[in-house]
């Protein structure tokens, strides 16, 4: 797997990660799944791995959201020039 959060096509055609889900974290989301399915779905199984999925979601969404508000920033500025 990449050093990054973001899994191959090829690892995420081959654990049949919908493509929805193929954002920045999906190669975290890979280990997620493949603990939810050994463990039966068992919430309290697989506490590390989702909470390290859901730290990444977290973290993309932060950034998109200051890139939102630079753009919308320049745009501003943009206007009033």
């Amino acid at each position: 797997m990449a050093t990054s959060t973001v899994a191959s096509q090829e690892e995420l055609k081959a654990n049949r990660v919908p493509l929805a889900w193929r954002d920045t974290c999906s190669a975290l989301l890979i280990p997620l799944n493949i603990c939810r399915k050994n463990n039966m779905y068992k919430a309290w199984e697989c506490e590390h791995e989702r909470h390290t999925y859901e730290k990444c979601q977290y973290d993309d969404y932060i950034r998109r959201m200051k890139k939102l508000s630079q753009l919308k920033l320049a745009a501003a500025e943009e206007s009033s020039e």
